[in-house]
């Protein structure tokens, strides 16, 4: 059921920007074999959470090029957020769980997870798609108030329940507010800054009120369609 602008999880595969991806230039096209310090990267206009499960379509020949690599050697690549303000250093380690279909001119519809957050330390080049040296994520602070946990599952539930969802959650998950965001439709720049993020309990906070919101805007919704079914009618 939409949800306005957050959206129970349940995406059409999304279609790659050329106009996104022109920002990234195009590195020097020769042989340069992904070393362990090294992650070929996937710029998008999209943020992927860790434990997120995202649709693609590929169909850029270097990003055909990465996605296959992944896909043989069963590797991960960096997806990381691009606008029209460039590309974020943040991003999310992400893994090929699903190839769904293959085309005879070589692009591929694919299902892939988030894992771990990565930031970028150095470009290097010698692919046809980016590459660079990273390091992970660790967050600063992991303590989190049971009042924040408490709340940020609430409002979730609050929000299912309205749309008539059910989502199974593992309340006692590390890493909640990344589950709890992963299930819904928020925009990019908000999945950017809870990426960005280094501590459990800021991200709750803002989930939580992200998910409040997004009740609140849901509820409006029905309301105005409720009002508009009675105008149509005497």
């Amino acid at each position: 059921m939409a949800l306005g602008e957050w959206q129970l999880v349940q995406r059409p595969p999304i279609v790659i920007s050329q106009r996104v991806l022109r920002l990234v230039g195009t590195p020097q096209d020769c042989p340069y074999p992904l070393g362990v310090a090294e992650i070929g990267l996937f710029p998008l206009g999209i943020v992927l959470l860790p434990s997120e499960q995202v649709p693609l379509h590929i169909f850029e020949p270097r990003y055909r090029e990465l996605i296959g690599e992944c896909i043989e050697l069963d590797q991960e690549f960096g997806l990381v957020y691009a606008d029209e303000d460039g590309i974020r250093e943040t991003g999310t380690r992400a893994r090929v769980t699903a190839v769904l279909e293959r085309f005879d001119d070589g692009r591929l519809n694919v299902v892939v997870a988030g894992g771990s957050r990565f930031v970028v330390e150095r470009m290097t080049h010698g692919r046809s798609f980016m590459t660079a040296e990273t390091t992970d994520v660790d967050d600063a602070d992991s303590i989190v108030d049971d009042s924040t946990r408490t709340t940020a599952i609430g409002a979730f539930r609050a929000l299912a329940a309205l749309a008539g969802a059910e989502v199974e959650i593992e309340e006692a998950s590390p890493e909640l507010s990344f589950q709890l965001a992963a299930q819904v439709e928020l925009a990019p720049d908000e999945k950017q800054f809870l990426v960005e993020s280094r501590s459990e309990q800021e991200r709750l906070e803002r989930v939580a009120e992200l998910l409040d919101n997004a009740r609140r805007t849901l509820i409006a919704t029905h309301e105005l369609n409720e009002k508009a079914k009675r105008n149509g009618h005497r």
